[in-house]
């Protein structure tokens, strides 16, 4: 599946190159595999390495690894799902903004339209977001969005959002 390029007001998600994600994982420079793009001030963040890691390890020439959270040419974060809905229609999203982007709408922005574009996908029947319990801000945005927070294992907390049931996402995609 080739990932489309979504927009929103404040950000674009932008599809993670093969090449891009070798370079955070080893540690390495990642503008020349940004061009046109700029990293943002704490970009990549502590949770990018692991984000982007099976597609490092895993992936070959044109597979998708996600989307770069990107503001003004700057990229400020990055999210996506790990692969395709399970057997009972459920798929797991993952998202996070360098510190300095944080708190400015632009997560909720992201995570909406990746919310979106997930629910359009065939087989997606629920869309789950696995959230450390000490992250209120996050589980905030979620609710936000028409998550609802289930039990599950200390510290985390299940966050499941129902297509049918949830507010609808405004969102555009330009391949």
């Amino acid at each position: 599946m080739t990932l489309p390029r979504l927009t929103g007001a404040q950000v674009a998600l932008v599809p993670v190159s093969l090449g891009l994600a070798r370079a955070v994982v080893a540690g390495e420079d990642p503008t020349p595999f940004l061009t046109p793009l700029l990293a943002g001030r704490g970009w990549p963040h502590a949770d990018t390495v692991d984000a982007l890691r099976p597609l490092a390890e895993h992936g070959e020439e044109g597979d998708d690894g996600g989307w770069l959270v990107v503001r003004d040419g700057e990229v400020v974060g990055d999210c996506g799902w790990r692969g395709g809905p399970d057997a009972e229609g459920s798929v797991v999203i993952g998202y996070g903004l360098a510190a300095p982007a944080r708190r400015q709408g632009l997560g909720t922005e992201a995570v909406a339209l990746l919310c979106a574009w997930a629910e359009q996908q065939p087989g997606v029947q629920r869309i789950v977001a696995d959230v450390h319990l000490d992250n209120e801000a996050s589980r905030r945005m979620l609710r936000r969005l028409g998550f609802v927070e289930r039990p599950d294992d200390p510290p985390w907390v299940r966050c499941v959002r129902d297509p049918d049931a949830a507010p609808r996402i405004r969102g555009r995609h330009v391949c």
